[in-house]
């Protein structure tokens, strides 16, 4: 299991974008308020179009309840700051993976705590970070393939062509 947490997400439309993945992926979602919009926000459906059905999504009043009820096992968390690659996380297993508020991103004292469990999506230095919904996917998707994509069609439907 993938658990994808948005700690304070901003942008509607980037959670519902997120919500998306989660859905496609059998990710859960967890959300850490305060949110920056109402959970019924036209633009997080529309983004999440006809998946939101597929969803399994938690909202939590503040951290501390999101850890209360979780815990921290395999706790990685996605921060600009952090010192090495995602690549070099080892995602076997149940696995959470935090993502902070797009113009902040995660709280300092968490990175300080989870120090050796930031990781980062290598990117030039003079560029500020990637979109929230894009670094989500990026990161969730190597989860997912250093788990053997459990549960996931590797295989589309595409007719076989006929050989001459």
């Amino acid at each position: 299991m993938v658990d994808i947490i948005l700690v304070e997400p901003e942008i509607p439309s980037n959670t519902g974008n997120i919500s998306r993945t989660c859905a496609v992926t059998g990710a859960r979602l967890h959300l850490i308020e305060p949110l920056g919009f109402d959970i019924s926000d036209k633009a997080l459906k529309r983004a999440g179009l006809d998946y939101w059905r597929f969803l399994d999504v938690r909202v939590y009043k503040n951290l501390d309840e999101f850890f209360e009820k979780n815990g921290d096992d395999n706790l990685w968390l996605a921060t600009t700051k952090a010192p090495k690659s995602y690549d070099k996380a080892d995602f076997t297993g149940d696995v959470k993976l935090m993502f902070g508020k797009e113009t902040a991103g995660l709280p300092e004292y968490l990175r300080e705590r989870y120090r050796d469990r930031c990781i980062r999506i290598p990117m030039k230095d003079f560029t500020r970070s990637l979109n929230l919904s894009n670094s989500v996917a990026i990161i969730c998707y190597e989860a997912l393939r250093q788990q053997g994509f459990p549960g996931l069609s590797a295989q589309g439907s595409m007719a076989q062509t006929e050989t001459v």
